[in-house]
């Protein structure tokens, strides 16, 4: 799959269009999705097109909080060498929640001599694309995000607390789920969430009040490219992190901030399109269509292998609880919120699977890329799934594979999975094992205040 780049002519369109713009901010996200890179000044643009902005290959050995995994080989084993990042067509924005005079441009990185550089995860999304392109299909593609809004200010013990309430001046600690009150209270913050997201072509959906205290949920509407849509999760991010901040509150994609309260998770709807537009999973019967029947299947094959992708710090497996609308086991039926791989409630011709096990901590490029792998090898395999599941899939536990809620264990099957191998890349694969792995070594080498409470005295 080719390529494409802006010229310099949309460049200097779209720089005549906004004069105000001064400086742009160059954004590269990482393993973690998290945005690296540089803030330019507009007279140095001409040079991101060719040969691009150069920034060192470790920026995709990194851990979360900034530091090379130097066992990636990507750092000091090659000079912490520099790479070029190049525009990514069509995200050229105005950043208006930074001001007026800013803007921001995302890129991906490559190789000098114009091959894809194998650690960045859009060029890693872009290989599975390859070879669904490869038999004619399109997959379309949705995320919907939740999240918190939290106080800036920490509690006494270091840890998140809900803002208080507009109207009340209250913090909340209770749930109430599609709470149109609740919507109220945060309403002006929503709209200008909403009216920034369509200023960087990022289209938004419904909006709603999840479970926890100050959660929400915001969907991404159905995209027939996977890449643009994963470019506009990760402009979704930082829109709701930037405006957040504008309106005094903070907010978090992070898998569990609340030990008692909901985790905040990342659903994937996908569907297939043939050469002529039409969904190859459409059916009249939800679970009959053959073609959707064998991308669940090998949806459902190949999830305990990709949980290091769907959850990948160790806050993310406190998400993974019984009966907390996450599934714990490689499960699939129709209108069934406990399940894995769920058929949403449609009509024919919008007939879709939605992965629900990933919390919204995951890279989106990662994501999309492990699910339409597993897709894509039960479809290439022919792979035929179990009888959909119907009532409490939770209390079903020996009717179907477990998947791994500890972070060793899935960082192993990750490792060993010869399916993502195939699909992701070998190298890829052993990258993102390895850095996952320093963070989680480095992790569980910390001492914490509650061994202190429990140990210290006692032994």
């Amino acid at each position: 799959m080719a390529q494409p780049r802006d010229d310099d002519a949309n460049t200097r369109a779209f720089l005549a269009s906004q004069p105000e713009i001064r400086v742009v901010d160059l954004l590269l996200a990482d393993l973690c999705g998290i945005l690296r890179g540089k803030r330019v000044t507009v007279g140095d643009l001409a040079a991101i097109h060719d040969p691009g902005l150069y920034l060192p290959g470790s920026m995709f050995a990194l851990d979360v909080l900034g530091g090379t995994v130097q066992a990636t080989g990507l750092g000091f084993d090659e000079g912490d060498a520099d790479r070029p990042c190049r525009p990514i067509p069509g995200t050229l924005y105005p950043a208006p929640w930074l001001g007026s005079e800013v803007a921001q441009w995302q890129l991906s990185m490559f190789e000098h001599d114009g091959r894809p550089f194998f650690g960045d995860p859009r060029h890693v999304l872009t290989s599975v694309l390859e070879r669904y392109a490869g038999h004619g299909w399109t997959p379309v593609v949705a995320l919907e995000f939740e999240f918190y809004f939290v106080d800036p200010a920490r509690t006494a013990a270091g840890y998140a607390q809900p803002p208080p309430a507009r109207l009340t001046g209250r913090r909340e600690h209770r749930t109430q789920i599609n709470s149109m009150a609740d919507l109220d209270s945060v309403s002006g913050l929503l709209e200008e969430i909403a009216a920034t997201c369509a200023a960087q072509g990022v289209p938004t959906a419904a909006a709603l009040a999840e479970y926890g205290p100050s959660q929400w949920e915001v969907n991404l509407r159905h995209v027939p490219d996977a890449l643009a849509a994963c470019d506009q999760a990760i402009r979704f991010k930082r829109i709701v992190k930037g405006v957040a901040l504008n309106h005094g509150v903070e907010a978090t994609f992070m898998a569990k901030p609340y030990a008692d309260m909901a985790g905040s998770g990342l659903h994937l709807h996908v569907s297939l399109l043939d050469t002529a537009g039409r969904n190859v999973f459409a059916a009249a019967e939800p679970c009959a269509n053959p073609l959707l029947r064998q991308a669940a299947a090998g949806m459902l094959a190949t999830m305990a292998e990709g949980m290091a992708v769907f959850a990948p710090n160790a806050n993310s497996y406190r998400r993974l609880r019984p009966q907390a609308y996450v599934p714990l086991h490689a499960t699939w039926g129709h209108n069934n919120r406990g399940v894995a791989v769920r058929v949403p409630v449609s009509d024919v011709a919008n007939r879709r699977l939605e992965h629900r096990v990933a919390g919204a901590d995951a890279n989106p490029y990662l994501l999309a890329a492990v699910v339409l792998a597993g897709m894509l090898h039960g479809l290439e395999r022919q792979l035929e799934p179990p009888a959909p599941f119907t009532g409490n899939a939770y209390t079903q536990v020996g009717a179907a594979p477990p998947l791994p809620t500890d972070w060793p264990t899935a960082l192993a099957r990750f490792g060993a999975s010869a399916v993502l191998r195939e699909y992701l890349g070998a190298k890829f694969v052993r990258l993102y094992e390895t850095t996952r792995r320093g963070e989680m070594e480095d992790f569980a080498a910390q001492l914490t205040p509650l061994e202190f409470a429990w140990y210290l005295a006692a032994l």
